[in-house]
């Protein structure tokens, strides 16, 4: 039809629509369709610009199940398949953990007795810390990590990096976890695997005196201890994949912008409602606060003549 009336100018559409038998609605429909893209099309264009941005916000981490969250924490109206469907077409992907760990048996140790029962949930906040060792490595030599998770929140209390993978690392990270949070004596398991480090007498000794009861899982089975092997996956493949430190104080400075400025602060996790580990204590702390009754001034009884 367009190519007809190029040819043939003089030609009114009219005519030729005529001609044709073609009712001029649906000529016009047909060049409105042809000119202007569909409503949908540019709605995918909109998200998937929107899409990269969150993406990019994340550091390349977030795959489609977070993406999609994030949408919808803002009010975006939009299918999870739509949502994959749009990073697929972008190339567009997240990050896949891998599992590693470190850490060595004293077989001559005492071992705390296996509390937890790989049963990683809690009702509150400090009531179950999970805690283990990774090893990064440097251009000046291995840079250990010892970290404390919170199995409520999925939020990391405390986290100390050392050349030696001692007791002293555990013990202090253990001290900041402690200065960082309001623990109860006799409600806190601490829950770490069967590391020398962690059946020393020093953190041992600690753990008593502030009243936190020590536990350990089975010997050989990073399941008994999976919170705690899920936050390396998380760190190595989402804060330290494809980076190469020459010097520990380069590695620190990525575990903070990982750990304190990312995971804890905006990283949504679909066991916390798509909340990041400090919203999610926030929320529940202000649900709390709603909760409790308000102390009423008792009234005062009316003297009668």
């Amino acid at each position: 039809m367009t190519a007809l009336l190029d040819e043939h100018p003089h030609l009114g559409v009219e005519c030729v629509l005529r001609e044709l038998h073609i009712p001029s609605s649906t000529y016009y429909r047909w060049r409105r369709v042809a000119t202007e893209p569909c409503e949908r099309r540019r709605r995918d264009v909109e998200l998937t610009d929107r899409i990269k941005e969150i993406h990019a916000d994340s550091g390349g981490i977030y795959g489609s199940p977070r993406v999609h969250a994030v949408l919808r924490r803002e009010g975006v109206a939009v299918g999870r398949k739509r949502v994959e469907r749009l990073m697929r077409e972008a190339d567009i992907a997240g990050v896949s953990p891998r599992r590693k760990g470190f850490t060595r048996r004293d077989p001559q140790a005492t071992l705390a007795p296996d509390l937890v029962r790989r049963n990683f949930t809690a009702s509150a906040p400090n009531r179950l810390w999970v805690t283990d060792l990774t090893m990064i490595t440097t251009g000046e030599g291995p840079l250990w990590l010892s970290a404390i998770r919170d199995a409520f929140s999925r939020r990391v209390v405390a986290w100390e990096t050392s050349a030696r993978a001692d007791a002293d690392l555990v013990l202090t990270t253990l001290e900041y976890a402690l200065a960082s949070r309001e623990v109860e004596p006799g409600k806190l398991i601490h829950h770490a695997d069967h590391g020398c480090q962690y059946t020393s007498i020093k953190l041992t000794t600690r753990l008593l005196r502030v009243g936190i009861e020590a536990s350990m899982g089975s010997v050989g089975d990073s399941y008994d201890n999976a919170l705690a092997e899920n936050l390396w996956m998380l760190v190595k493949t989402e804060g330290l994949r494809g980076r190469t430190f020459a010097t520990r104080a380069e590695a620190n400075l990525a575990l903070f912008e990982y750990i304190d400025g990312f995971y804890n602060s905006r990283r949504i996790q679909e066991r916390l409602g798509w909340l990041s580990p400090i919203e999610f204590e926030e929320k529940y702390y202000a649900d709390r606060a709603a909760a409790e009754p308000v102390n009423l001034k008792p009234r005062q009884p009316t003297l009668t003549r």
